[in-house]
C-alpha cells in the first residue's frame, strides 16, 4: 500500500434521473423520496434518501459528505445516525439500513450472517475514514505526556491510581505531574472506538492487557463510562483526572494528548502517522473478492507511525433488492472516497485521505455492487 496522501481521482458515478422509491438493503421497505435532483458530478441528476447507521467517531466527516453531496444534488439526501459502529453493523445485518459505518470491519460471524441480506457473498468493508485514536486526558497544568502501549493499559485497568505514578513519571523526566486520581473513562456502547484500542492494547501490551480486542468495554474494570465520541470527551472535559481513548477529531479545549511510544522514541499524533501505521496493515483473509478489510500491525516499531488508529469502513451490501438503490449507493460511496470526498473529511476532521491505490481499490469494490439477481 502506499502512503496516504492526496492525489486521487474518483468519479461519482453516474445514475439514472427521476424520483427514486428507495429500499433498504434487504427488504423494500422505502426509505423515503426526492423530487428530480440537480446535476451531479458526473454529469446525471441524481435523487433520493440513502440511509446509514453507526461510527460515532465518523460524525465530523459524515456531515461534511452528506453537506456536500446533497449540494450537488438537489434532490438527494443521505441520512445518518452516528449510535455506534455496533449499532451500524446489527442495522445492515437486519436490513434496516442501507449502509453502515464502522470503526471496525465485520467479524467473521457477522459476514457470515450478511449474507441472508445481502446475497451469496455477503456484505463488504470499504475503507472510507483514517484516523488516529487520542489518549486525551484532563490534567491541569499538563497538555502533553509520553506514554507507552503498558502504562496506558494500566492506566485503563486501574492499575495506576494517581498521575504521579512512578510508572508515569519514568517516561516523564521534567514534568511536574500531580497528586491526582486518574479516572479513566470508556464507552459504555459497542464501539468500533474500543475494538481498536483494545486490539492495541492486547497485541502491544499483552502482558498487562489480558482482555480480548472487544467492541464492547470489559465488565470487570471500574471508571467511568459515556455514550459516544462525544460523550467519553465530555466526561473528561468535566472530570480533572479523567482520561479516555476517542477519535482525535473530536479532542480539543483543555485536553491533554498523549505521544505514544513506538520501538525506541514517542510519536505524536496526527494524520500522517496514522497514515505510516495503515500502511503496515494486511488485508483479511477469506472474504468477498471486493472486500477491503484492513488488519493493522499494532506492534510496528516503524518509525513516526501511530498504532493506535481506526480505519473505519462502510459496510454495504454486495446486492440490493432495487436498482434505485445500487444506484445511489454508488454514487454516494464515490463521492466519499474521491479525491473531493477524502479532502472534505480531512479538512473537517483531520483524518488521513485514502492514499491513491486504496483509493483506487474502494472505487472497484464500489463498482462490483449490484442488483439482486
Amino acid at each position: 500500500m502506499k502512503a496516504l496522501r492526496f492525489g486521487r481521482h474518483a468519479a461519482i458515478a453516474v445514475i439514472a434521473a427521476g424520483a427514486l422509491a428507495l429500499s433498504a438493503c434487504g427488504s423494500d421497505n422505502a426509505t423515503g423520496t426526492a423530487p428530480a435532483g440537480s446535476q451531479s458530478a458526473g454529469g446525471t441528476k441524481v435523487t433520493g434518501t440513502l440511509t446509514g447507521i453507526g461510527s460515532s467517531a465518523q460524525g465530523a466527516a459524515m456531515d461534511a459528505w452528506k453537506t456536500n453531496f446533497a449540494s450537488a444534488n438537489s434532490g438527494a439526501s443521505v441520512q445518518y445516525s452516528p449510535d455506534g459502529s455496533g449499532a451500524g453493523r446489527k442495522a445492515i445485518l437486519d436490513g434496516s439500513a442501507q449502509f453502515a459505518g464502522s470503526d471496525a470491519y465485520l467479524k467473521d460471524d457477522e459476514y457470515a450472517s450478511s449474507k441472508s441480506v445481502c446475497g451469496p457473498d455477503g456484505a463488504i468493508n470499504v475503507p472510507v475514514y483514517i484516523s488516529p485514536i487520542a489518549v486525551a486526558f484532563n490534567v491541569p497544568g499538563v497538555t502533553d505526556l509520553k506514554l507507552d502501549a503498558a502504562t496506558v493499559a494500566k492506566i485503563f485497568r486501574g492499575q495506576i491510581a494517581k498521575w504521579n505514578d512512578p510508572a508515569i513519571a519514568a517516561l516523564n523526566a521534567g514534568v511536574s505531574l500531580p497528586d491526582l486520581k486518574v479516572t479513566p473513562v470508556n464507552r459504555s456502547d459497542d464501539s468500533g472506538t474500543t475494538q481498536n484500542f483494545t486490539d492495541y492494547l492486547s497485541a502491544a501490551a499483552p502482558d498487562v492487557w489480558t482482555d480480548k480486542a472487544a467492541g464492547v468495554w470489559p465488565a470487570s474494570l471500574q471508571g467511568e463510562n459515556a455514550k459516544g465520541t462525544s460523550g467519553v470527551v465530555k466526561t473528561v472535559t468535566d472530570t480533572p483526572g479523567a482520561v479516555t481513548y476517542a477519535d482525535d477529531s473530536a479532542v480539543s479545549g483543555k485536553l491533554g494528548v498523549a505521544q505514544i511510544k513506538v520501538g525506541d522514541s514517542f510519536t505524536k499524533i496526527s494524520a500522517e502517522a496514522a497514515a505510516k501505521a495503515v500502511d503496515a496493515g494486511k488485508p483479511v483473509e477469506g472474504r468477498a473478492a471486493n472486500d477491503l478489510s484492513i488488519k493493522l500491525d499494532r506492534k510496528t516499531t516503524i518509525a513516526g507511525a501511530y498504532p493506535i488508529v481506526l480505519v473505519s469502513f462502510h459496510v454495504l451490501c454486495t446486492t440490493y433488492d432495487k436498482q434505485e438503490t445500487v444506484d445511489l449507493v454508488k454514487a454516494f460511496e464515490h463521492y466519499v472516497v474521491s479525491e473531493e470526498g477524502q479532502k472534505a473529511a480531512a479538512e473537517s476532521a483531520k483524518s488521513a485521505p485514502l492514499s491513491s491505490d486504496l483509493a483506487a481499490k474502494a472505487g472497484k469494490a464500489i463498482d462490483s455492487i449490484k442488483v439482486k439477481s
